[in-house]
C-alpha cells in the first residue's frame, strides 16, 4: 500500500500537465500512486497521461466516459485510491520538490494525525513566486498535533482542498465527497477540519499555485454558476445538522460564508453586473434561514458590508462600496 494517493484531476491543460505530472513523480522518499483522472479532456491530455502511465507504473489513468467536472472527477480519483493520505493537485499547478518526504515525517512524529495543513505560493508567468498572505499562520506557535478548537484560525485561510494531506480512513469515515458545480471544496474543507480530532501544520510551502493569464481559473468566469455557492454551504450546514456535537462552530462558518459571499459578488468578472439584485436577493433568503442565534458580525465597514448582503440589501451595500473606494483614493 502506498503511502500518499495523489489525485489529478485533468482538463484542458496539455500545456502544463507534463510539469505537473514531473512535480509528482519526482518526489522522493515514501511510496505514492499517481491516480490521473482524464475529465473527457478534449485536448491532448488523455495521450499525455497515458503515455506517462506507460513509463511509470506509480501512474494510474482513469478516461471518463463524460465531462463530469472537477469535483466529480476527484471523486473517480478517490474511489480507487489505496494510499495512507491522500493529496488533491490541480493539473495546471506543481508540488515542490521533496514536500512528500518532508509532509511524511511530519505525519510520522504526530503519529498519522487526520490532517495536515501546508501553506503555498501564487507563481505567475514572468516568473514570480509570491507566497500567501497566511504565511503567519503557519509560523505562529502552536501544539505539534491538534483540533480546531486550538486553531480557529485555519478557517481564515482560503478553503481550497489541494493544500492538505488527508488520512484515507478520516475520509471514509467522514463521508467527504465533492458536489457537482463551482466552489466545491466549500462542502469539503469545512467538514474536514471541523470533523478533524488531530490536526497539524507543515510550514512549508507545498503547491505552486499557476496564475494563468488567459482565464485559467474557472472561478474568474463571469456567468451564473457563481449561485453554486448558496448550495455549497447548505451542505456545509447540512453536515453541522448531523453532528451536534459541532454546533458552536455555526457562527463562526456562518461569519466565514458571508465573508465568502461578500468575495464572490464584489470580485469583478464572477457576478454578471444583470445579475447582482438576484444575487442579493438568494442571499438574504440564504443568511435568514441559516443564521445562528450566537453570531455576531464584525466591527467596522467588513461588518456593515457583510450585514448588509447578508439582508439583501443591494443599493446600501453598493453605496458603501463607492464610499470605500473614495476614501481610499483620498488615501492615496
Amino acid at each position: 500500500m502506498p503511502r500518499f494517493s495523489v489525485i489529478v484531476p485533468v482538463y484542458k491543460v496539455e500545456e502544463y500537465l507534463t510539469e505537473c505530472l514531473d512535480s509528482v513523480l519526482g518526489q522522493g522518499g515514501p511510496g505514492l500512486e499517481l491516480i490521473a483522472v482524464d475529465d473527457r479532456s478534449p485536448d491532448g491530455c488523455g495521450a499525455l497521461l497515458d503515455a506517462a502511465a506507460a513509463r511509470d507504473p506509480r501512474v494510474r489513468v482513469l478516461h471518463l466516459p463524460e465531462n463530469v467536472g472537477l469535483g466529480r472527477a476527484r471523486n473517480a480519483g478517490l474511489a480507487v485510491a489505496t494510499g495512507d493520505y491522500v493529496v488533491f493537485l490541480d493539473s495546471d499547478d506543481t508540488l515542490t520538490p521533496g514536500l512528500l518526504a518532508a509532509v511524511d515525517d511530519r505525519l510520522t512524529t504526530g503519529g498519522d494525525p487526520d490532517v495536515l495543513v501546508y501553506d503555498y505560493a501564487r507563481t505567475y508567468a514572468d516568473g514570480r513566486i509570491t507566497r500567501a498572505a497566511s504565511a503567519h499562520v503557519f509560523g505562529a506557535d502552536s501544539p505539534a498535533v491538534f483540533d480546531l478548537a486550538a486553531r480557529p484560525d485555519l478557517l481564515d485561510l482560503l478553503q481550497v482542498v489541494w493544500n492538505k494531506a488527508y488520512r484515507r480512513d478520516f475520509v471514509t469515515a467522514q463521508g467527504l465527497t465533492f458536489p457537482a458545480g463551482y466552489y466545491e471544496d466549500t462542502p469539503w474543507t469545512y467538514p474536514a477540519l471541523l470533523a478533524a480530532r488531530s490536526i497539524t501544520l507543515l510550514d512549508r510551502v507545498g503547491v505552486h499555485y499557476r496564475q494563468r493569464r488567459e482565464g485559467g481559473n474557472i472561478l474568474a468566469t463571469a456567468g451564473r454558476k457563481h449561485f453554486d455557492v448558496f448550495a455549497q454551504y447548505d451542505l456545509v450546514f447540512a453536515f453541522l445538522d448531523g453532528r451536534p456535537e459541532l454546533d458552536h462552530w455555526r457562527p463562526v462558518v456562518y461569519g466565514r460564508m458571508l465573508h465568502h459571499l461578500n468575495t464572490v459578488v464584489s470580485r469583478p468578472g464572477r457576478v454578471p453586473p444583470g445579475d447582482r439584485r438576484e444575487f442579493f436577493r438568494q442571499a438574504a433568503a440564504h443568511c435568514a434561514r441559516l443564521r445562528p442565534a450566537g453570531y455576531r458580525p464584525p466591527s467596522g465597514v467588513a461588518g456593515v458590508r457583510t450585514e448588509l448582503l447578508g439582508q439583501g440589501r443591494y443599493t446600501a451595500y453598493q453605496a458603501v462600496r463607492a464610499l470605500g473606494r473614495a476614501r481610499r483614493l483620498v488615501r492615496r
